[in-house]
């Protein structure tokens, strides 16, 4: 597929602009210098190869050249729009459904990965990193000008993305390894090309972006959420700003937060790392 024929298969999208490179250092970034120069809505950039992704936390994000789908998007919602906050779950949910659409098994961890169940070890239910999704905003006189989301779907499985993850030091502070990952090529029945699974994600995100004008598209994002998410109704373990939270993930609330039951109470949880922790749903 050529880039003139992605372009014209996201005509009628906000999608409108879409720009490849071979490399670069962070999608991201270029977004958002872009958008800080005035660039227009519905930019967007395509890498086959990052030198310095990130996830969150300032975390690596490690792929071998044309191995992973590494695009940014670039959005200007309206400001006092109450959805703005729902705009990285959306981009999650678009991910996720282009992976599903193609055969995968998975579903969101909160707040930003697209996971599937593989076996772990001595053949233990475990779970695999598939993709993430990184939201930042270009912020001017307090309010958000400009939201740049991007994302990395793993496409082909290579001993680098794996040597990349083993390579990640145990957070310090929950103790806590990072997943391993998996990749398209290992659970999809077809395997669609990075540019076909690009335009599935963009036609995805664009009606998630579209319905998020609606008054009850939050509400209908919300409850996709729900459905597809692997981590309600799990215990997990939230490094936050204010500290670490450890309890049952029991709901979303209107914003996205990740509302956790402890033993103290009902905690909301607008943005944090969260992990699963061993025992079952419950």
């Amino acid at each position: 597929m050529t880039p003139d024929r992605v372009r014209q298969e996201l005509a009628g999208t906000v999608f409108s602009s879409v720009r490849f490179v071979a490399s670069t250092g962070s999608t991201n970034a270029d977004l958002l210098a872009a958008a800080r120069a005035g660039a227009s809505e519905g930019l967007v950039l395509v890498a086959d190869h990052q030198t310095a992704g990130r996830g969150r936390r300032g975390r690596s994000w490690v792929a071998p050249p044309g191995a992973a789908l590494l695009a940014s998007v670039l959005l200007r919602p309206r400001a006092a729009n109450a959805a703005l906050t729902l705009l990285s779950p959306a981009v999650g949910l678009a991910v996720r459904n282009a992976c599903a659409a193609a055969g995968a098994d998975v579903q969101l961890k909160w707040p930003n990965d697209v996971i599937a169940r593989v076996s772990g070890e001595a053949g233990a239910p475990g779970e695999a990193k598939l993709a993430g999704v990184l939201a930042e905003s270009d912020v001017a006189s307090g309010h958000a000008a400009a939201v740049v989301a991007g994302f990395g779907v793993n496409l082909l499985s290579q001993p680098a993305l794996s040597a990349a993850v083993a390579a990640q030091v145990t957070d310090t502070e929950s103790g806590d390894a990072p997943l391993p990952p998996t990749a398209l090529d290992a659970l999809a029945v077809c395997r669609p090309s990075r540019d076909e699974l690009l335009i599935s994600v963009l036609v995805g995100l664009d009606a998630w972006y579209q319905r998020l004008q609606e008054p009850s598209g939050g509400r209908a994002l919300l409850d996709e959420l729900r459905r597809h998410s692997a981590t309600l109704g799990r215990r997990v373990r939230v490094l936050t700003p204010a500290g670490t939270v450890t309890g049952r993930a029991a709901d979303l609330s209107d914003d996205g937060s990740l509302i956790v039951e402890t033993a103290d109470g009902a905690v909301h949880i607008p943005a944090g790392d969260c992990h699963h922790l061993r025992s079952e749903r419950t």
